[in-house]
């Protein structure tokens, strides 16, 4: 019932925010690669709340524990079971959303959908949720790097709010740069700019959205399924299946928009062995398929809607009330989606790789 991604490499998600655990079950990652916890945990790590100021101090280590699908480090070919135990677990503090539905959340459309909800924390709509997706995605990624040797796969956050950060090289953009900074933008002077921006809407209980761009780097041409699975439309669906996002461009995007055709084409050249084209307004996808170019889009994530200040909303009868938010949130979740956005990419990357090596066989 839609907790379910992938067509040959398959992630089921499971838990609620304040439920005893979170995870997934990953079925189809091919037999005999490495694989071990030691994995999965850094991009765990990076996505955990805790980190830095900046971020909800919800108190988390998110160590990942592998239940099923491996021996002696190795897969075996069968479903791959992934927890995570939620240890600083406080129902308590979402106890008015029983009968207040919290604006911009999914406390109202979960309840008229199922006629029940979870208690607290916003339960599958949580962002806890995406543990299990950054445990499969890391496995996904894993063996995208034993298939095609150098692939990269690098989000950042290029905007909060107002502020953007300067174009990115695509060819020298690394994770290491990424995290050098708090907030995940690569340009230290931009960062600054965000954190101040940041740390301004946390003063005043308030909080920021923004956007992260992610750039992959070592594909082949060939990866995706027209017309309807195109790679950039599973791309748009991973993005957007992701708590907290509104809009999906890729390459040129909106802006493309305002040029003629003659200052848009990607005109082709030679490189090396292959062909390649001198710009990339395509961001590496023509036709649905891949073209070898580095694959670029930039996701929009809005304004975490949980904030301290008071909201005027109403009960569920339709009184007017005021609703104060208790718990632990953060100011912006753009520095946390980084490797969300990452785990997402991989898992549609290997998926399209998987299905393009059965249509060769």
């Amino acid at each position: 019932m839609g907790s379910t991604f992938g067509t040959l490499f398959r992630v089921s998600t499971f838990g609620e925010s304040h439920g005893k655990a979170v995870g997934a079950i990953v079925d189809g990652c091919p037999a005999n690669l490495e694989l071990t916890e030691a994995d999965i945990q850094p991009q765990l790590t990076r996505r955990r709340p805790g980190q830095s100021a900046l971020t909800t101090q919800r108190d988390e280590a998110d160590q990942v524990t592998i239940l099923s699908g491996t021996e002696n480090g190795k897969t075996l070919g069968t479903p791959i079971g992934l927890s995570v135990n939620n240890k600083d677990q406080r129902p308590g503090d979402y106890g008015e959303m029983d009968v207040v539905p919290r604006p911009s959340h999914a406390d109202y459309t979960y309840l008229m959908k199922y006629g029940n909800k979870a208690s607290s924390g916003g339960g599958r709509s949580s962002a806890r949720e995406t543990i299990g997706r950054v445990a499969a995605g890391a496995i996904a990624e894993k063996w995208l790097k034993k298939r095609f040797g150098n692939i990269a796969i690098t989000a950042y956050v290029s905007s909060v709010n107002t502020v953007e950060c300067p174009d990115i090289d695509p060819e020298t953009l690394t994770r290491e740069l990424v995290d050098a900074t708090a907030v995940r933008c690569p340009d230290p002077a931009a960062a600054q700019k965000m954190i101040e921006r940041i740390e301004e809407a946390k003063a005043a209980k308030d909080s920021m959205g923004g956007t992260v761009t992610c750039i992959c780097r070592g594909l082949p041409v060939g990866l995706g399924e027209p017309v309807f699975d195109k790679l950039e439309a599973k791309l748009a669906h991973a993005m957007l299946s992701m708590p907290a996002t509104k809009g999906f461009e890729i390459g040129s995007g909106f802006a493309g928009t305002r040029l003629l055709g003659s200052q848009h084409n990607d005109v082709f050249v030679k490189k090396g062995d292959r062909l390649g084209t001198i710009t990339n307004y395509s961001g590496g996808v023509q036709g649905g398929i891949s073209n070898g170019e580095p694959i670029i889009f930039r996701v929009a994530i809005k304004p975490v809607a949980t904030i301290g200040l008071a909201q005027k909303t109403v009960d569920l009868d339709g009184n007017e009330v005021t609703l104060e938010a208790k718990g632990r949130h953060d100011p912006c979740v753009l520095p946390r989606a980084v490797p969300i956005v990452e785990a997402m990419t991989a898992l549609v990357l290997a998926d399209a790789a998987l299905q393009q090596d059965v249509r060769r066989l």
